[in-house]
């Protein structure tokens, strides 16, 4: 089965990504999908319910987490690329690795989801440049950890000293450039704003998603990924909702996903597949009745 990857580049829809973790520790859905035939099922099952990719991550980047080996996260990878591709999906690959992104694009992967935006490992963008029929998200980067150390020791990663939506722009195109230089084409470029890496509260991530359509205007397609991140559970205990829960945020990330769609985000990164591709398809019609 052949997928059009410029169409799914240059989509005038707002796409839905459901979250594949195969992980032990993931911060909301950790040891639940590491078994192979479970990691299919839940694949299967969101594409089922309307996800337009299935993004597969081996290796945690919750704050205190430790790195997977890069054996153990090539052999989960691997799993479950080889059990979906013959399905149909279109696959990300949440990896800082070129080694995995590599294996992932050889046996049909076709995007690769890079939280650091090529800044952990340089050789990620080159991995991605030779293989011109595949997608890059670029995340902005700072470190591990939001107000963790990052390059330099003892430095807070959460200060914004020109703000936080002047400096993630600057940087996130710094990062660009960089990909760029390393070959990789505009028309393969995607880029996110990194919610809640170096951003940890509600002051820091709501002013992003309000700026999406400054980001929209740098011509590259635009990934929001806010779900169950824990900046939503604080704007929700923020207005009085006592100890909100998985399900609660759920919906305050399908709330999140037609705000982003209304705006034009290029796709939403969520867990809960079903509420969000319903919350999208609305956000959607709103934007195209805007437009007209």
């Amino acid at each position: 089965m052949t997928i059009d990857m410029k169409a799914i580049h240059d989509s005038d829809r707002t796409l839905v990504m459901g979250v594949l973790n195969i992980t032990e520790d993931s911060f909301s859905d950790g040891g639940l999908w590491l078994d192979p035939a479970k990691a299919k099922a839940h694949g299967e099952a969101m594409m089922k319910d309307g996800a337009d990719i299935i993004d597969i991550g081996a290796e945690s980047t919750r704050p205190g987490a430790k790195r997977v080996s890069e054996e153990d996260e090539q052999t989960r990878v691997l799993g479950a690329v080889d059990a979906l591709i013959p399905e149909g999906a279109v696959l990300s690959i949440d990896t800082t690795r070129a080694s995995v992104a590599r294996m992932a694009l050889e046996h049909g992967a076709q995007i690769i989801n890079d939280v650091s935006g090529g800044r952990l490992d340089r050789e990620v963008p080159h991995v991605v440049a030779e293989h011109s029929e595949s997608l890059y998200i670029v995340q902005h980067w700072r470190g591990w950890l939001a107000g963790s150390a990052g390059d330099v020791p003892d430095a807070d990663t959460s200060v914004y000293a020109n703000g936080v939506v002047d400096d993630v722009y600057d940087e996130l195109m710094k990062q660009v450039d960089d990909v760029l230089q390393a070959g990789v084409s505009p028309s393969q470029i995607i880029i996110d704003p990194g919610l809640g890496f170096s951003k940890p509260s509600v002051e820091y991530n709501f002013p992003l998603m309000t700026a999406l359509e400054r980001f929209n205007a740098t011509g590259y397609p635009v990934l929001i990924g806010a779900s169950r991140k824990r900046f939503v559970g604080a704007a929700l205990a923020d207005a009085g909702i006592d100890k909100p829960n998985m399900d609660s945020k759920d919906n305050a990330t399908a709330a999140i996903s037609a705000l982003c769609a209304e705006h034009g985000a290029w796709a939403v990164r969520v867990h809960d597949v079903k509420k969000s591709r319903d919350a999208v398809a609305i956000g959607n019609a709103w934007r195209a009745f805007t437009n007209d």
